[in-house]
């Protein structure tokens, strides 16, 4: 279970699967309902499970911890069906404590496009509170213009241990990976846009060596030095002493990766298959060591990156 509030936002990143009776009946309200299947060229975020990805926001109308159930009063979700209220199963019914009568959220709807039909919420995003007194167990920041970035160190793909404050004097680009990550529009998509930033920054005589990036594993247990050494020279295409110049790929020790996931906005939860559910974080700072934008999510493109940073230098 991943809980995660921001800024008085409270984010609930899970993964649930509706019973395949439920899927088949709630395909026949959409039938009657007028709904369609979702264009081609709409994001899919699990491209590599077999489900299209479809955005909600919607209202919870209740919650029902025995069936694992959100019941949602939910606007049109645009290609896929018409406003309705209807419920949706969660795997971990625990994260239903989260979610209260009132509350407004957001949501990825992931849809099986094989033979074997489900349907689940993902990244949950509370932007309205039904209970303005709840409290949660963590409070995290969300990177704002003007933010000063704590000095966290970390151990980096050579073993070296390096911090953040050494970046100062150049514009400084932050993003959060682990490199087991099995979804290719997660860490993957992010690395591969952290590849073709750096490639347009070297290839811009007025932006060379002007601003480093710097990829944060939260797996301390699994990311050694050597595999993110090894992951690293996969993204930026060559093992030559000289490839890190300007990209590094470090790991911070566990005290250290509660505060950076706290400060960056990260929600982070080990699930017992060893896999990691998490969000996605990208901040680019400043020369001076404070926060200019935060991308958060995998919608950001390199381009607009490059222009932030351009236009950040002056250039």
């Amino acid at each position: 279970m991943l809980i995660q509030r921001c800024s008085g936002r409270t984010a609930v990143v899970n993964w649930g699967v509706i019973r395949r009776y439920l899927v088949l009946a709630m395909i026949a309200m959409l039938a009657a309902a007028g709904c369609h299947r979702q264009s081609a060229g709409t994001q899919d975020s699990a491209a590599d499970s077999g489900y299209k990805t479809y955005k909600l926001r919607g209202k919870v109308v209740g919650t029902n911890p025995a069936s694992g159930e959100v019941t949602l009063n939910h606007e049109a979700i645009p290609g896929f069906m018409e406003a309705m209220t209807m419920p949706y199963k969660l795997k971990d019914a625990h994260i239903l404590t989260e979610l209260h009568p009132g509350d407004v959220i957001t949501s990825d709807v992931m849809v099986s496009q094989g033979s074997d039909a489900s349907v689940f919420l993902d990244h949950i995003v509370v932007v309205g509170q039904g209970r303005p007194d709840y409290k949660p167990a963590t409070v995290y920041h969300v990177p704002a213009p003007g933010d000063a970035v704590p000095d966290f160190r970390l151990r980096n793909q050579d073993g070296r241990s390096i911090h953040l404050n050494q970046f100062r004097g150049k514009n400084l680009l932050i993003t959060f990976i682990y490199t087991r990550c099995p979804l290719p529009n997660f860490c993957p998509l992010v690395t591969r846009n952290f590849a073709k930033v750096e490639k347009q920054l070297a290839a811009d005589p007025k932006l060379k060596g002007k601003t480093h990036l710097l990829c944060v594993s939260f797996d301390p247990e699994h990311d050694t030095p050597e595999r993110l050494k090894a992951y690293g020279e996969e993204y930026i295409g060559s093992d030559a002493k000289t490839a890190f110049a300007n990209w590094d790929f470090g790991v911070p020790d566990h005290a250290v990766l509660k505060e950076m996931a706290k400060f960056f906005n990260v929600g982070i939860t080990n699930e017992q298959d060893q896999t990691i559910t998490h969000t996605l974080s990208t901040t680019l700072v400043g020369r001076d060591g404070k926060v200019i934008k935060f991308y958060p999510g995998n919608e950001w493109t390199p381009d607009q990156v490059f222009g932030d940073v351009k236009q950040s230098l002056g250039e």
